[in-house]
C-alpha cells in the first residue's frame, strides 16, 4: 500500500508538471491512468513501512492487476512466530504478500481538450472539479487522494 501511495503521490506532481508545460501535451492521461508509474520512491516508502512494522521487504515489482498500475511486495518478519501450539513454527517468520493498485477516481469527457479548461467529475467529490492550463498553479491540483483511489488487489 506504501509504495501505491507514494506513486498516487508522484503522480499528482507528474500532472502538475504536465499542465504547467503547456506543449499541448495530453495532460488529461495523467488523469486517467493512461501514463506510467513514475519511477521514484515508491519501494523505499514500502521498505519505510515494512520496517515500522518490524519486518524487511523482502520482494518488489511493479504490477498491474485488470489494467490498474500497481505493486506487488512481499515481506517477512524480522522476528519468529515463537511460541505457538503447532510444533516447530517456533522459530519461523511470518511471509505475507499483496498486489495495491492506483485507480483514477475521476470521470472525464471523451471530448475534453488538454488545451482548454476541463471539468470532470470524482468519486465522493461534492462538486466538478475543473483545471484550465492557461490559468493554473501548482496549488490549484486536488489532493492525490481526490484524483486516484489506492486499493489492495490481490
Amino acid at each position: 500500500m506504501a509504495a501505491a501511495q507514494e506513486a498516487r503521490d508522484e503522480l499528482v506532481k507528474g500532472l502538475g508538471v504536465a499542465i504547467q508545460e503547456d506543449d499541448g501535451a495530453a495532460w488529461l492521461d495523467w488523469l486517467d491512468g493512461g501514463v506510467e508509474l513514475p519511477d521514484g520512491a515508491a519501494q523505499g516508502a514500502a521498505e519505510a513501512l515494512a520496517a515500522q512494522n518490524d519486518a524487511e521487504l523482502s520482494g518488489f515489482a511493479p504490477d498491474e492487476v485488470n489494467g490498474y498500475p500497481g505493486y506487488w511486495a512481499k515481506v517477512t518478519t524480522n522476528y519468529a512466530v515463537g511460541d505457538s501450539i503447532i510444533p516447530g513454527t517456533e522459530s519461523k517468520r511470518a511471509k505475507a504478500e499483496a498486489v495495491a493498485v492506483i485507480k483514477p477516481r475521476c470521470d472525464l469527457a471523451e471530448s475534453a481538450d488538454p488545451e482548454k479548461a476541463v471539468e470532470f467529475v470524482c468519486d465522493g467529490a461534492e462538486e466538478p472539479i475543473e483545471m484550465d492550463p492557461d490559468d493554473f498553479e501548482p496549488g490549484d491540483l486536488p489532493d492525490a487522494a481526490d484524483l486516484f483511489a489506492v486499493h489492495l488487489a490481490e
